[in-house]
């Protein structure tokens, strides 16, 4: 990627400030993760979230390849997606080695459905991967990685603490708590690349807002559905 003009990169500071920030302290403020940190949260809904990311991932991973197909003839977009699915074709097998962990089988993968909000979230996010500008495309990988980051911290803490498991168990978040700090800082620089006239920077705000929704409804949609 070339490089970027400051006021560019004020803009994407500017949405990671106002929008993705307090979407972060939103979902970590959800049920989920309040009982996730006292230890309250139900064997079955950690399962749910094992499931529903591992179908999230393979269709990440499935989108990935096509936005590099799609973006052939730009060598920066090109490679960005290159490296961005070298990175994740191994994520839907640490989701479902988790799930494998907390006594589910191969069996519940092979036939699992994703809930509604989790339909939702990932239709929205391959949404973006083919009808959004490459601003857009990214602003959902900028919100989406920012919260995966923060999110394995307080999995990877609160498992260890209250659940009993270790670093083979726990694997998923260790990777996604580091992994994703690089990935979200690649996000941010496509974002600050492309989204350079007034138009497409409202497109950006539009777009975070709406992924901040997508994302926190996603983990509802989780703790209802395995009750």
């Amino acid at each position: 990627m070339g490089s970027v003009s400051m006021e560019n990169q004020a803009f994407v500071d500017s949405v990671v400030r106002e929008i993705v920030q307090p979407g972060v302290q939103s979902l970590m403020n959800t049920r989920y993760f309040s009982e996730l940190r006292e230890g309250k949260l139900s064997k079955r809904r950690l399962q749910g979230f094992a499931i529903q990311h591992y179908l999230h991932n393979v269709a990440l991973c499935k989108g990935l390849v096509l936005c590099m197909a799609k973006n052939v003839a730009n060598p920066d977009l090109y490679e960005h997606f290159r490296e961005q699915f070298n990175e994740e074709q191994y994520h839907p097998d640490l989701a479902k080695n988790f799930g494998l962990a907390l006594g589910l089988s191969e069996s519940d993968f092979e036939n699992a459905t994703p809930v509604f909000e989790c339909l939702a979230h990932t239709s929205a996010v391959i949404r973006g991967m083919f009808l959004g500008s490459p601003a857009e495309t990214r602003t959902g990988a900028l919100v989406n990685e920012s919260m995966v980051c923060r999110y394995s911290e307080e999995f990877d803490a609160s498992l260890r603490k209250h659940y009993g498991l270790g670093d083979k168990e726990c694997q998923f978040f260790t990777v996604h708590k580091a992994a994703d700090v690089e990935h979200t800082k690649a996000a941010g620089e496509v974002v600050a690349r492309y989204a350079t006239s007034p138009e497409q920077q409202r497109a950006v705000r539009v777009a975070a807002h709406n992924m901040v929704r997508f994302k926190i409804a996603k983990f509802e949609g989780i703790y209802q559905a395995y009750s």
